[in-house]
């Protein structure tokens, strides 16, 4: 249970070399609330200036840049400054400080409906919507069918959209978003609202954008789009950025802020475990991310309530998502420590962990203390990502139209 040096931390994703696309230097913006609205042009001109508590910011000292081929990603809690964001860098809303620079053109599907028109068909919104988003006519014309094939809208497209369900308006917009030919797509956490088929429809197509070098802005409260699909992802916290890097650190720092970062307890009468964490044995600093083959240090403060009886057992092992049984031990499968060692009042424990296992996936590390075979106290820390492991090679063999066995083998090399 001794310390020593060694560092399982993952370096941050390095910064992409490509031309800034978007350039958002010290975006401010504010909303303001009337209390009690003029009823003359007189009391307007006197009560022209709003008092400081009349005022809401919704963003304060924005910083942000994208690249050209990046996709990022905006997440945090409600209310957090997303949205106005989005909408300041689509051109909707101007800044009240701050400047906001965006090369390209630029298709964006923030608001359920915004750019359309109720009492207009959806074969008239494509065409509106298009121009709005500086497509010429002849070029809508080209690409109208494939937007319809897309949207899968052929039945209703020369219906009012009023009639629409909101997830027909999302099948709409963002057909349209795509099908124009961006620089630049940003796209709001309206695709939640869509069907599980048309999401995995967009998300492929979003894929598609990134294998093009087209750069993305996105909206989700999803940690698992966040982490498959962004290079970065921002955190946002009343208007100000308070993290912006490499997406899971992101989702970490997220669920602390929210207060679900993902440690779990189970007290017993006898003992509590009041603190438990894997840090980096050269910083002590915690750990969010695992190397196969690295070496980490998992530590916990355990408070003893009454001492136990007989010897005390701790368990610490590593489970795969929502599976009770083990999949990999810390030797020895069970540290005992004798009962006159732990007497009431709190202690400090530590794992010197040699190198993490060759099995790259999510887990959760549990700790598990017993007395006598009786759980005694349990703790466990979920979204446990260890990383760089090798390809294994799986035996196997190919048989044609039920004949022999190919036994003719492709290089190993094969990729």
């Amino acid at each position: 249970m001794t310390t020593t040096q060694g560092s399982g931390a993952v370096s941050p994703t390095a910064p992409m070399e490509g031309e800034i696309l978007i350039d958002a230097r010290g975006v401010s913006k504010r909303f303001a609330s009337y209390h009690r609205r003029a009823t003359s042009l007189k009391e307007r001109m006197v009560r022209r200036e709003q008092s400081e508590g009349d005022v809401f910011w919704a963003l304060r000292d924005v910083d942000l840049q994208v690249r050209r081929g990046e996709t990022v990603g905006l997440t945090g809690p409600n209310g957090s400054g997303k949205s106005t964001l989005l909408k300041v860098l689509s051109g909707i809303l101007r800044p009240n400080d701050g400047t906001v620079e965006v090369r390209g053109r630029v298709a964006s599907l923030l608001e359920l409906g915004a750019g359309f028109d109720g009492e207009l068909t959806g074969r008239e919104n494509v065409y509106l919507n298009s121009a709005l988003l500086g497509v010429p006519r002849e070029e809508t014309d080209r690409l109208f069918e494939a937007i319809v094939d897309f949207s899968e809208l052929g039945p209703f497209i020369d219906y009012p959209v009023k009639h629409y369900s909101s997830g027909m308006y999302v099948r709409l917009g963002f057909a349209v978003a795509v099908h124009v030919d961006p620089d630049i797509l940003i796209v709001d956490e309206v695709l939640a609202v869509g069907d599980a088929a048309f999401q995995r429809k967009c998300l492929a197509r979003i894929e598609d954008f990134q294998r093009q070098g087209k750069t993305i802005l996105f909206v989700s409260h999803a940690a698992g789009q966040i982490e498959s699909l962004c290079t970065r992802a921002v955190l946002l916290d009343h208007g100000r950025v308070l993290f912006d890097g490499p997406p899971r650190q992101t989702i970490k720092r997220l669920n602390k802020l929210l207060g679900v970062d993902g440690v779990a307890t189970i007290d017993g009468e006898l003992a509590r475990i009041i603190d438990f964490a894997v840090v980096d044995p050269s910083t002590g600093a915690p750990l969010e991310e695992f190397v196969v083959g690295a070496r980490a240090t998992v530590s916990c403060q355990v408070e003893v309530l009454r001492q136990p009886s007989a010897k005390a057992k701790f368990s610490l092992h590593v489970n795969a998502p929502g599976q009770p049984d083990a999949v990999a031990h810390v030797t020895p499968r069970f540290h005992t420590v004798p009962a006159a060692e732990l007497p009431v009042g709190t202690h400090a424990l530590s794992w010197q962990i040699e190198e993490w296992p060759d099995m790259p996936g999510d887990f959760s590390l549990g700790l598990g203390i017993f007395v006598d075979d009786t759980l005694m106290a349990a703790a466990r820390i979920d979204g446990l990502r260890i990383s760089g492991g090798s390809v294994r090679c799986i035996p196997g063999e190919v048989r044609l139209d039920d004949g022999e066995a190919v036994r003719e083998t492709a290089p190993e090399n094969l990729t």
